[in-house]
């Protein structure tokens, strides 16, 4: 009897640490509420409302190649190829990858071998010797082969990997971000190095038609016509178009530096030839507000720090409960080399250490607070980034409503401006006019064609902005449409 209640007293201790094993004392996760209207402010309601579910690792597709420019595709390619912020965010996820890994080491042995000597001499009193004892100097051989594990009774380790595991999530998406970002700066600083090859080319016409006024002004003046002043005007209109141009020049070369920069080139390896932008008219569905929860991969970043910060909460409460360690060691020891590996020279230690600290000051209960504090901050940053993220599709979707009607006025005021032009030019020639009524109408043509120049650049970069607001691609069942219509917008003659 006295030897069978011990045995029970054993397995009833060992049945208990199993069931702790199974326990954890980290909060139940919840992502956080956030207020999602039923539609977008810019686009009708639409009452097929679905809840949202994580996607983060859901691909977001080539979308560029809805503009249908082979140009933008290549160049796409090339930066996901070559751009280097992609490749550091790529190492920063093998990283976070690595730590998971590090993490989840934790739920098996650790098991290690050790080969060595030890050569010493005890001193006489720890022996119960007088001082002036000789003591031998004497040889320990050892060979040994050692395992720990720790029994996760209140989850740390469980938590820990949690953490980690949503630290990785968290990375993914913010790769999915970065990847993201990089696809829309490219196309932009493509439309962007067309949109200023496009005013180029209206300087490059407005050029050439004022040096032809310069040369119907020079042959008037010689036939005593009109006055110098006309002639010095002419000059000057020349001049200030040549100028203004070159300035063209100079900001046409700061983007093209940029873009090649995006591709992972030098400015010296990337020429792009100029490419006057054509209209660009692309309509993107929005989509649900619910939706865009699934689809902005910073959203998700955002909801995967909630979660990793939820863990590490789990980790630091932990800390409060008994930590059992069981570890072991068997091997070899002997004063002899030879004698090692004899059955006589063996050695083995077994054992768990059951621990926790009595007082520590506060500092458990500090990482609590601190890992509490950081959850609520990760809260908050989640819900700034969806209102963020909602602000950025109204924006852009705003953008587009105004431009487009923007567009349809700027090309009134281009006809009108170049009628103008047109009947200053007759009337001049007729005598009837004086030469700054020219010069008046000719300033007018080439404003309200930069002016709309610059529009359609901006409805093709609008356009990118919607598209990364949105999380990159769209439902293949509310397909995009682009359509492009090629604008020649003539000067006047």
């Amino acid at each position: 009897m006295n030897t069978i209640k011990p045995l029970k007293s054993a397995s009833s201790l060992l049945m208990l640490l199993l069931v702790l094993a199974g326990c954890s004392v980290a909060p139940i996760y919840q992502k956080a509420e956030v207020t999602t209207p039923a539609a977008y402010k810019e686009v009708q309601a639409n009452s097929n409302w679905k809840e949202a579910q994580p996607s983060e690792e859901v691909a977001r597709g080539d979308w560029w190649k809805i503009f249908a420019d082979d140009s933008l595709n290549e160049m796409e390619s090339q930066a996901m190829a070559a751009n280097q912020n992609l490749k550091a965010a790529a190492a920063r996820l093998k990283q976070s990858r690595a730590l998971r890994q590090d993490a989840r080491a934790g739920l098996l042995p650790q098991v290690n071998a050790g080969l060595g000597a030890n050569r010493g001499r005890a001193a006489p009193a720890s022996q119960g010797l007088p001082e002036n004892a000789r003591m031998p100097t004497s040889t320990t051989y050892n060979a040994q082969l050692g395992a720990s594990y720790e029994l996760d009774l209140f989850g740390r380790v469980a938590s820990s990997i949690d953490a980690a595991t949503a630290d990785t999530q968290k990375n993914e998406a913010l790769f999915q971000s970065v990847q993201l970002a990089l696809q829309a700066d490219v196309a932009q600083a493509y439309f962007l190095l067309r949109e200023l090859d496009a005013e180029q080319a209206l300087y490059a016409a407005t050029v050439e038609l004022r040096s032809k006024t310069l040369k119907l002004v020079q042959t008037r003046f010689n036939e005593g016509d009109i006055s110098e002043l006309d002639l010095a005007r002419a000059k000057a209109e020349l001049a200030t178009a040549q100028s203004e141009s070159l300035g063209l020049a100079r900001s046409r070369a700061v983007a093209e530096h940029a873009l090649a920069v995006l591709l992972g080139k030098t400015p010296a390896e990337f020429n792009f030839l100029p490419r006057p932008l054509s209209r660009i008219v692309v309509n993107v569905p929005a989509g649900l507000p619910s939706a865009l929860l699934e689809r902005r991969p910073d959203i998700a970043a955002a909801e995967r720090s909630m979660a990793a910060a939820n863990a590490r909460t789990g980790v630091a409460r932990s800390a409060f409960f008994p930590r059992l360690d069981i570890t072991g060691s068997a091997g070899y020891a002997s004063a002899s080399l030879g004698d090692l590996l004899n059955w006589s020279s063996r050695t083995f230690l077994l054992g768990p250490l059951l621990s926790m600290p009595l007082f520590d000051g506060g500092r458990r209960q500090a990482s609590v607070d601190r890992a509490g504090a950081v959850y609520e901050e990760d809260v908050a940053n989640y819900r700034q980034t969806v209102l963020n993220a909602f602000r950025e599709v109204e924006d852009n979707l705003a953008d587009l409503r105004i431009l487009r009607d923007q567009t349809q006025a700027q090309d009134n005021a281009v006809q009108a401006a170049e009628r103008a032009a047109k009947l200053s030019h007759v009337q001049y020639r007729e005598g009837s006019v004086s030469y700054l009524n020219v010069i008046d109408a000719d300033r007018t043509v080439l404003q309200q064609q930069r002016i709309a120049a610059q529009l359609d650049g901006a409805r093709a970069r609008s356009a990118v902005s919607l598209i990364r607001a949105l999380g990159g691609g769209w439902d293949s069942r509310s397909p995009a449409v682009a359509t492009i219509k090629h604008v020649q917008v003539a000067n006047a003659e």
